[in-house]
């Protein structure tokens, strides 16, 4: 006869409040974003506070946005009797889609305080006049 162990229940408990965190801090990482557009174009900003511009890499192909960078921070204080130290660091990484009138070749980026900006003008359409087709003989 096999014995049951009283703690065989209690595993699947203690493993349940784990499961997905993984993503969690991968949310905790990732930099918080806005998107909007306008008439001329997509706008994204990102929040990345302490990351250099070597630190990142952007990239916009087959119709994807993406960065990608090293984020570090550090934060220290203390006291005559106290000694605190907080951290976060971390690869990231962003994709966001634009529209088929985006126009690739024309993205723009700035980093500014800690937030990078990046536009995609759309494609302009060209207006075109109507014109005569001449039909020729078979």
């Amino acid at each position: 006869m096999v014995e049951k162990s009283h703690t065989a229940g209690l595993w699947p408990q203690l493993y349940e409040p784990l499961k997905g965190l993984g993503a969690k801090v991968a949310d905790w990482l990732a930099p918080a974003s806005d998107a909007s557009s306008d008439d001329n174009a997509y706008r994204i900003s990102m929040e990345l506070p302490g990351v250099e511009e070597k630190d990142i890499d952007l990239a916009i192909h087959d119709g994807m946005v993406t960065v990608k960078g090293e984020k570090s921070a550090s934060k220290e204080e203390s006291g005559e009797t106290w000694f605190f130290s907080e951290r976060q660091y971390g690869s990231f990484s962003r994709s966001f889609r634009v529209p088929p009138d985006a126009d690739a070749d024309k993205v723009e980026a700035d980093l500014k305080d800690g937030v990078l900006t990046i536009v995609v003008p759309k494609l302009t359409a060209k207006a075109t006049a109507a014109r005569k087709v001449t039909i020729r003989k078979g």
